[in-house]
């Protein structure tokens, strides 16, 4: 187990180090000068020359690459063109912001998708089971940021309906922007885990189907083994193995897609980061704030491998 944890270690650094180039490659593809935007458009040519020279922007793309690299292995993200502040501190104070819409999402998506996989499984070509498809299709067909949008206002504005429907109108039961209280947290999980909750759906009820008609299933059942036990003990136990795959590439997938998500709810998450430090051109901190953002997903790919252990004893990593 140390071994292999090592080895996946080692292996996230060509990654790191892949990913670094490709988002410093884009950054300054994009049109626009930091240096003019820093300075401001009115600034004299000499002003804005000077603040090129002190970034180390008229240095050649190769230079400023690996010095850019040599100053993150020491843990300096350098600093924000924008703001003038230290890109650790920038990410920092909206680091845990992303990382707990996420997990949330995550948790959400999971309980709702795999109980409705096993229920859809369990009773296969029912009434149930046809509309729990019909539902997770409509989960992975609406985009983020439209749900988004309807739940604000259906929940937190409210709609002008006819009076047989008073409990809808002129609702404020949530909050429609920020992130700290319960009531500003529920719809945001809502919109970002949705989609995911329909893809664990689909995959639970596959997986599901596939254990069930195993031959020790059938001897569980023919052993008279109540049919509770045979469900969750031992065929879900088994099926869950690719439910953790997809589970772990969903929770990588909500760290990018909070980017929709943050805007809508005006959350102050690192998708809200990303966005202003693009349109401002501001390079270390999306640069930085991908780095941390590929590392937290290899981290989390590496969990869900070290996970395969405790589903199935029988899985070697080594």
């Amino acid at each position: 187990m140390i071994q292999y944890i090592v080895r996946r270690i080692l292996q996230t650094i060509p990654v790191l180090i892949g990913v670094s180039i490709l988002v410093f490659s884009m950054m300054h593809l994009v049109p626009g000068d930091p240096a003019q935007i820093m300075a401001g458009e009115s600034a004299p040519q000499e002003q804005v020359d000077n603040l090129r020279e002190r970034l180390g922007l008229n240095d050649p793309l190769p230079v400023q690459y690996f010095t850019y690299v040599s100053n993150v292995v020491q843990g300096d993200l350098g600093n924000s063109i924008r703001s003038g502040r230290d890109v650790g501190d920038e990410i920092g104070s909206r680091f845990w912001v992303t990382v707990e819409l996420a997990f949330y999402s995550t948790i959400l998506a999971v309980f709702i998708g795999i109980i409705a996989g096993v229920i859809s499984a369990t009773k296969r070509n029912s009434f149930a089971d046809t509309g729990i498809m019909i539902v997770a299709l409509f989960g992975l067909s609406m985009p983020n940021f439209w749900l988004g949008l309807m739940l604000i206002q259906w929940f937190a504005i409210g709609m002008d309906l006819p009076s047989w429907i008073p409990f809808l109108e002129n609702t404020s039961w949530f909050k429609p922007s920020g992130w700290g209280s319960f009531s500003q947290i529920v719809l945001p999980v809502i919109t970002l885990g949705t989609g995911s909750a329909a893809i664990i759906a689909r995959m639970t009820r596959s997986s599901m189907l596939d254990v069930i008609g195993q031959d020790y299933i059938r001897t569980a059942r023919a052993k008279g083994v109540k049919e509770r036990i045979v469900i969750y003990r031992h065929a879900l136990k088994n099926a869950l193995i690719p439910v953790v795959t997809v589970v772990g590439l969903q929770f990588g997938g909500l760290l990018g897609g909070a980017v929709l998500t943050e805007t809508v709810f005006a959350i102050n998450g690192m998708g809200r980061l990303v966005i202003d430090s693009i349109s401002a051109r501001d390079f270390p901190v999306v640069q930085g704030t991908i780095l941390v953002t590929a590392l937290l997903f290899v981290f989390v790919n590496l969990l869900v491998d070290i996970a395969y252990k405790f589903l199935n004893k029988r899985i070697d990593l080594d």
